[in-house]
């Protein structure tokens, strides 16, 4: 029970860092305005708002990234050849995903691959099988 419960953690922490590295390469390439203050919601929703195309779908990519982590990460770690671990963790990240998006000026098309790219979870548990039978 609780290597489960490793895998879970070990999941949603690979997952959030490969999302955050995406992110990191989104501001590089669309920065954030000067004087943006961490604490200015409006001000970030306007940013949101006016990020172009790939700005957004850089998210998405982020998304795809931390799902493919999460999936593969909790998999091994839980060690059960079961896709339990990858499947909460997809769950998990989707409530946060749609609460990101409910808080943000987001276009439609960024909530159908917003929430359908937490599917991958079961690709990256596929990846952690796979490399285990080799």
């Amino acid at each position: 029970m609780l290597r489960r419960i490793l895998a879970v953690i070990a999941g949603m922490i690979s997952g959030s860092i490969g999302v955050w590295l995406m992110e990191r390469l989104g501001h590089a390439l669309y920065p954030f305005p000067s004087g943006l203050r961490p604490d200015d919601i409006e001000g970030f929703r306007a940013y949101v708002e006016n990020l172009p195309f790939m700005g957004k779908f850089i998210v998405i990519l982020g998304y795809a990234l931390g799902a493919l982590l999460a999936g593969f990460i909790s998999t091994k770690v839980a060690n059960n050849g079961k896709p339990t671990s990858a499947i909460i963790c997809g769950v998990i990240f989707t409530f946060f995903t749609i609460y990101n998006m409910v808080m943000l000026p987001t276009p439609f098309w960024f909530w159908v691959l917003g929430i359908a790219v937490w599917g991958l979870v079961l690709a990256g548990y596929k990846l952690a099988l796979n490399n285990k039978q080799v």
